[in-house]
This record gives C-alpha cells, sequence and structure tokens, in this order.
C-alpha cells in the first residue's frame, strides 16, 4: 500500500473517530462528505512545485495560482488560459481543498467547529455540511496560515486566486482575485431565503479576501457592483473581464431547418434554483399552441410525466456539446443564479437564450437582441418568450447570430485572460 494511500486511510480513521464523539446524524453527514472527498483527492490536480526539485528561477518568472478544487471546471479552464498568456512564467497551480485535506489534525477540528456553527441549520436541511465546512472561522484561519507557511518564502512575483471562499494573499507579494459571485449578492435575489445567511463573522472575513487583494477581477457588473457597495471596495479596485464557456460548442450549424425543429434544452444540475419547475408550466403552456415542440432537460432528473420531455440527466461536459448543437432553443428560468455558464455555452452554439432578470445574466442576454429576459418564476412570460421564438425560426437564427457576435466579443476564456494579463501587467508597473 503506498505511502498516500496509508495517509487516506489514516484521516479517514480520524473523522470516524470524531463521529463517535457526536454520535447523531449530523455526524454521518460529515463523515460521509469528509470520507468521499478524501477518497477523491488522486483525482485532484498535481501541484506543479515539489519541495524536493526546487527550481533555480527569479521572482520575476513564479505565479502561484490558488483554486479551490478542480470543479467548476472553469478553475482549470482559466488555469489553461493563464498558462499561455504568461507564458514565460513558472506557474504553480496549487488546490487548496486538498492542501487542507492533507490534515488530519485541521479536518477533525472544523468537524467540531462546522457542528457548533451550523449543525442545527444542517439538520433542518437550511445547508449542505459539504458547503458549510469551507465556511468556518477555523478552516478561514487554518487555510490562510498553511498558504503563508509553505508558500511565503517561494518568491512569487505574484499570487493569484479563484473566487473568494479562502484569503490565498502573501505579505508583501502583489495579490489578484477573481471571482463571479460575493456571499451578500444573495440578499439580491427575491427568493433568496435570508436564513441561509452566513454568520455576519463570515462576511467579515469574506471582506477581508478582498481588501488584501491588490485587484479583484469580477464576471459581471452586478457582482461588480456588489463589491464596491456592499464590501465597500474602491472603484479602481474592482475589474469586470466577464468570463467564458467550459464546453466548445463553435462552429455551430446555422441552417434555418436547425430552428425549425423547435427543440427546447434546459442545462442545470439544481432543477428547483435553476426555475425548473416554472419551465415545465411554461412549457405545458406552450404546447398547446405548438404541439410537436420538445424538451430536453440535461444536468439533473426531476420526476416528471410530461409528454415530449426527456430528462437525460447527469453527463460529462465533453457530452454536453451535442445537446446544444441539437437544440433550436435555450431557456433556462433561474431563480438564484453566481454567473450561468451554461448560457455563454448556448450562446456559442448559437442559439437563442431565455434567462431571467437577474445577477449577471442582463450582461449577455440582450432583451430582443439575443433572446428574452423574464422574471423568475413567471410561467407565463416564459411561455410567451418560448412561443414567440417556436413560432419564427427565422427569429431564432437572427438572435442565435447575435449570441455568437456577443460571445466572440467578450465572453471566452481567453478574451478573459487576455484582459487579466493586461490589468496585472499595468498595476505591476505602477506598484
Amino acid at each position: 500500500m503506498s505511502r498516500h494511500n496509508k495517509k487516506i486511510i489514516q484521516q479517514t480513521d480520524y473523522i470516524k473517530q470524531a463521529e463517535l464523539i457526536f454520535s447523531v446524524r449530523l455526524s454521518r453527514k460529515a463523515s460521509s462528505y469528509l470520507a468521499k472527498t478524501l477518497t477523491l483527492r488522486n483525482a485532484a490536480i498535481d501541484l506543479p512545485y515539489n519541495s524536493n526539485m526546487e527550481m533555480r528561477m527569479t521572482r520575476e518568472k513564479k505565479i502561484a495560482f490558488f483554486i479551490p478544487k478542480r470543479w467548476p471546471l472553469a478553475n482549470v479552464k482559466v488555469a489553461e488560459e493563464f498558462k499561455k498568456r504568461f507564458a514565460d512564467h513558472q506557474v504553480d497551480v496549487i488546490e487548496v481543498e486538498s492542501l487542507v485535506l492533507k490534515n488530519a489534525g485541521a479536518v477533525a477540528r472544523n468537524i467540531l467547529a462546522t457542528v457548533k456553527i451550523y449543525g442545527a441549520d444542517i439538520l433542518l436541511k437550511r445547508r449542505a455540511f459539504k458547503d458549510a465546512f469551507w465556511r468556518t472561522p477555523f478552516i478561514f484561519n487554518c487555510v490562510r496560515n498553511l498558504i503563508r507557511k509553505n508558500y511565503s518564502t517561494k518568491e512569487y512575483r505574484f499570487t493569484f486566486q479563484m473566487q473568494s471562499l479562502f484569503d490565498c494573499s502573501l505579505e508583501g507579494t502583489p495579490h489578484f482575485l477573481y471571482t463571479d459571485h460575493t456571499h451578500l449578492t444573495n440578499l439580491d435575489y427575491a427568493s433568496f431565503n435570508v436564513k441561509k445567511l452566513y454568520p455576519k463573522a463570515w462576511t467579515d472575513l469574506e471582506r477581508t479576501i478582498y481588501n488584501h487583494a491588490t485587484l479583484n477581477f469580477v464576471r459581471s457588473t452586478n457582482i461588480q457592483n456588489s463589491l464596491r457597495e456592499q464590501y465597500r471596495q474602491a472603484e479602481e479596485k474592482v475589474i469586470c473581464v466577464f468570463a467564458g464557456g467550459n464546453v466548445d460548442t463553435s462552429a455551430p450549424n446555422m441552417d434555418a431547418g436547425r430552428f425549425a425543429k423547435q427543440a427546447i434544452l434546459f442545462v442545470g444540475i439544481d432543477w428547483n434554483r435553476k426555475g425548473g419547475p416554472a419551465l415545465l408550466v411554461a412549457f405545458k403552456i406552450a404546447r398547446q399552441t405548438y404541439p410537436n415542440a420538445t424538451l430536453t432537460i440535461v444536468g439533473c432528473r426531476p420526476k416528471i410525466n410530461v409528454e415530449n420531455c426527456v430528462a437525460v440527466g447527469k453527463i460529462m461536459p465533453d457530452n454536453l456539446k451535442r445537446y446544444y448543437q441539437e437544440a433550436s432553443i435555450f431557456c433556462m428560468p433561474t431563480r438564484e443564479e453566481p454567473f450561468g455558464i451554461s448560457y455563454l455555452e448556448a450562446m456559442r452554439a448559437g442559439l437563442p437564450v431565455i434567462g431571467t432578470q437577474i445577477g449577471s445574466i442582463p450582461d449577455f442576454i440582450h432583451d430582443g437582441e439575443n433572446g428574452f429576459l423574464v422574471q423568475p418564476n413567471d410561467a407565463q412570460s416564459i411561455a410567451e418568450a418560448l412561443k414567440s421564438l417556436l413560432a419564427n425560426p427565422e427569429q431564432c437564427r437572427r438572435f442565435g447570430m447575435k449570441s455568437l457576435e456577443i460571445i466572440e466579443r467578450q465572453y471566452t476564456w481567453r478574451a478573459v485572460c487576455e484582459k487579466l494579463h493586461f490589468y496585472i501587467e499595468k498595476s505591476l508597473e505602477n506598484s
């Protein structure tokens, strides 16, 4: 048995010992989640930096690139494009969760902290253990100390982090952040349950992440506003560089025949949060006028019994391409959305898109130009938008062409990293 596997077994045993302390249903949830996470560490990104193989490079040519974990796929996509843009640098990609899970003592202590702070909420199903585990003051400070202990002497030209769960800054080193959401933005969603808001102690720690960044990059204008207004960040310190898609749906078929098929597509893992129930009602209304219309649901498998509707369930990202290419219309009337990468993937596939007038979505769905914006939970307005597109394949094609234009202009990871490179180098030159 390898030393790596022995360590995972030791960590799992330690978690089981913690379970005996609690001997309640909550602890079993904690144990199940962490044991699964530790087992999956074999699939984690290999850290390019090896302390036993010290590379002779100067501070001017090294970058630390921190990601929470491999998923969501945007973490990997940005890292890949970032390396191309900074090709003359050594980019060390460091997976933060993997770093934490090597420390069995920290894992066990954070189980206790999670139970103490969020135990009641987890039992009442107001929040998931796996989310609460990474939002305690203990784990926040643990990550900060681990990073400073392991990487502060590596002499990086600058550091860069994806998302805003942790503070990955190093004292005396320029630090940049790229995120798609802030916690307080949830308050802007009408459907958000305020009981799910994390304690002020957490949002205060979140604010320090943005305070310690040289520049904060965001994917959308609503998050840009959130950082400036809700987290009191200076206007010049927050820059919107937009985002890209994770599935290559380029070179789409834009023939009119594709859009005459009346094939509606929904892509999302969280059926309820992403507005699936309202879409289903709207689809039934639309079929009263257009009985040949179909609805394909990808990413989840809700219990439905509706004619011309099929739920595919979860599939690998590489298998998504054909569903986008075979569709005529994309519709995801989400109620709450950190960003909405699937909209961009649909647009890159040349589709007209229907989304809700919340969060980042109005940045890329231009109402009446490449799709329609509707209100969350408004099945009637969703149905009207669907019927408008089902009735007019040429309008679908025209909207799809506009979607392609918007994507090519600013919604590719290449374009994002070009902006990141420009603003980072400009900041470093002026420092």
